[in-house]
């Protein structure tokens, strides 16, 4: 695989990193700028919203931009935005930080994966998606365990500050290892390419995406108190577990999309069945240690085998209209999943049955997501979409 993909891998780490280590300093966050846990969840909310809004503009804005150029753009933005979450002086100044560095994240992801998948050969694609999202996974087993720690030992500011170091790194290897030609800027425009997108094929992919990856963090927003309440894990344990929990998403990631070059449908479907499958057993294990901890590794496994599938199905259901734009989109509905994750978990804490309700309300929503992916099957055989250009 070219250099340049793993290149976009450490974009992706740094990235990952913000989003995810906030969900092991709730804690932390809720306790130092005192507000409640349910509203620390709403920085995880405000971050996944900021993306969703953040995706179409950026990619409009940065359409007619070399990509390489719009990559490293973007990671400038990231960088800033969170030097400005380390010096927040309040829990709304560190909100409005939050939503800043993900105007970044959706087109970022976006662009890299259509540069990924031109980068490669036909055959390849699924893989090389999985490559640059390999960078979100090591975030997870590496960078999330760590800014947890970090922000336990010295203070979740700490944690930003760390992060601001791995935003200068990526901008260094983009710079050196992505190629100036890297691949090519898409003719037409950007209201044709909406137009072709609000077909019914893609927006039931979108939803699918939206559903499936909705359910994971109806769970994992709220893992830190499900751990130490419910499983009475020790905070300090939490970084291991989230570990183990990293290790999931790298063998997810990895086999789903090598499934997903062969099989993708497939891949598809029983990998939203696989998740809802996990967190509906999860039920079963929240107040017994090792289980729990085995079924935090198979969350994390289930979850992103996930991601190169939909990502695929995405770029195919558009039919060649702004791949960039699609995939920006798909980004923008990832993270919506996790704002409508994270909101369904607070409820249900605030106002329902509780944490050790999550998991099995959290294993509706792939349901949901696979019977919107099998209508988009459906949809598509029936009446196959035409190329805009015809």
């Amino acid at each position: 695989m070219p250099l340049a993909l793993y290149a976009l891998a450490v974009g992706a780490f740094g990235i990952g990193v913000t989003e995810f280590v906030i969900m092991g300093l709730l804690l932390q966050v809720s306790g130092d700028l005192h507000v409640s846990i349910s509203a620390a969840g709403l920085l995880i909310s405000g971050y996944a919203l900021g993306v969703m809004l953040g995706a179409p503009i950026m990619t409009v804005v940065t359409a007619r931009w070399p990509r390489k150029a719009t990559l490293l753009a973007l990671m400038a933005i990231f960088t800033i935005g969170n030097l400005a979450c380390a010096l927040a002086p309040s829990y709304l100044g560190l909100l409005a930080a939050r939503i800043l560095t993900a105007f970044a994240h959706g087109t970022f992801f976006g662009v890299g994966s259509v540069v990924a998948t031109q980068l490669v050969a036909p055959k390849q694609r699924a893989s090389a998606i999985a490559i640059m999202f390999t960078g979100l996974t090591v975030a997870t087993v590496l960078g999330v365990p760590f800014g947890t720690w970090l922000g336990q030992l010295a203070g979740w500011r700490a944690t930003f500050w760390a992060v601001v170091g791995i935003g200068v790194f990526a901008l260094v290897v983009i710079a050196l290892l992505v190629p100036r030609d890297a691949g090519q800027i898409e003719e037409g425009d950007w209201r044709s390419d909406l137009r072709a997108l609000a077909r019914a094929p893609v927006v039931l992919a979108l939803l699918t995406t939206v559903f499936g990856f909705g359910g994971m963090f109806v769970v994992f927003t709220y893992i830190a108190p499900m751990l130490t309440q419910l499983t009475h894990i020790s905070e300090q344990a939490v970084s291991l577990v989230l570990l183990v929990f990293g290790g999931g998403l790298v063998i997810g990631n990895i086999v789903g999309g090598k499934l997903a070059d062969r099989y993708l449908e497939t891949t598809l479907i029983g990998s939203l069945l696989a998740l809802a499958a996990v967190l509906g057993l999860m039920t079963f294990a929240v107040h017994d240690g090792i289980a729990m901890v085995v079924f935090v590794a198979l969350l994390g496994a289930a979850s992103f085998a996930t991601v190169p599938p939909l990502q695929m199905w995405v770029l195919e259901k558009s039919n060649g209209a702004g791949q960039s734009l699609a995939s920006s989109f798909n980004i923008g509905a990832f993270n919506l999943g996790n704002a409508l994750g994270a909101w369904l978990g607070g409820t249900a804490i605030d106002h329902g049955p509780g944490l050790p309700a999550l998991p099995w309300i959290a294993a509706l929503l792939p349901l949901i997501a696979a019977a919107l992916a099998l209508k988009g099957l459906r949809a598509s055989r029936v009446a196959p979409a035409a190329c805009p250009s015809q």
